[in-house]
Parts: C-alpha cells; structure tokens; sequence
C-alpha cells in the first residue's frame, strides 16, 4: 500500500515536473493548461509538497499580476499546511508523536522548507508589480531570512543573488 502510494507521488511529481519543463521551454499556455489539469485532480486535501509545487509554478504562467500573486499565495499556504503537518500514523494529539514527545518531521518538509526563500521572493516581485512596496518589503526580509538555510550551491546562490536584485530594485523606487 506504501509502495502505490510512492508511486503515485511519483507519477504526479513528473507530471509536473513535464509541465514546468514545457514551462521553461516556453510553452506557458500548455505548462497553464497542464497545471490546471493536475490543480484540479489534486483538490484542496491533496499533497501539500504537490500542491506547493505546482501553484508555485502555476504562478510563472500567469499574465496578470495579481493572478501571479493568487498562486504564489497558494504556494506559501499550502507549505506552511505541510509545517504544521504531523507526520502520518503519528501521534497521540495535535504535535505530539507517541508518548507526547514532539512529532516526527513529515517527509516532505525538508523539500518544502527550500522553497520557502523563492516563495518569499516571489511574492515579495509580485507585490512590487502590484505597487504594494511595503508588502514587497515583509516578503523580501522573510526570503533573505529563510535563505539562510539554503546551501552554499548553484540554487543557493541564484536564490541569494535574486534576493539582491530584488532588494535593489525595491530602493530604486
């Protein structure tokens, strides 16, 4: 039972993961269209990591600004739903593993928690599209905060270098 269920993940995370390529290939209303397509099988309950995943990148494909900002919305939301997530067949309350010790870490923080700088990142682009630099600034000081858990790597670096380009952008203003 396990197993299906893993692999099913899996089936869902490279069906997005060929969206985003399409995505990247420049292919926005296809990547859109596939996007909608997996949001709506998904639902409101379905996985958080693939629903984080997915409004994340959902949120590329969008003309409007203030579409863009729904779905990076959905993103965080559905992020900081895995944080306060126990992990499966755990627990004996809210937060509690067994015995009333904490709870064990789900799965898919540790990949939730590395998207936490670019989803503050991208809302705070968002909201500077919008005009709302005060909001900008709140989601610009949570991503620069956040990168500090990030590695010193390729995705790391781009992630810390995005931040400072945003930053001096939002000065200029």
């Amino acid at each position: 039972m396990v197993e299906q269920q893993e692999a099913s993940d899996d089936a869902v995370m490279t069906r997005i993961g060929q969206a985003i390529m399409l995505l990247h290939g420049g292919d926005r209303e296809e990547a859109r269209n596939r996007f909608g397509a997996l949001w709506s099988e998904l639902g409101a309950d379905g996985d958080a990591l693939h629903r984080c995943t997915l409004a994340h990148y959902m949120a590329d494909t969008q003309d409007d600004p203030g579409d863009e900002l729904a779905w990076d919305l959905r993103a965080l939301t559905a992020a900081e739903g895995l944080r306060t997530a126990e992990a499966p067949g755990e627990g004996d309350g809210p937060g509690e593993g067994r015995g009333g010790a904490p709870a064990p870490e789900h799965r898919d923080t540790p990949a939730v928690r590395a998207f936490y700088p670019s989803l503050h990142l991208n809302l705070a682009a968002d909201y500077l599209k919008l005009q709302r630099p005060d909001s900008a600034r709140i989601h610009l000081q949570r991503a620069r905060a956040a990168a500090e858990s990030l590695a010193d790597d390729g995705y790391g670096g781009g992630v810390r270098a995005a931040i400072d380009r945003l930053e001096l952008r939002l000065r200029e203003r």
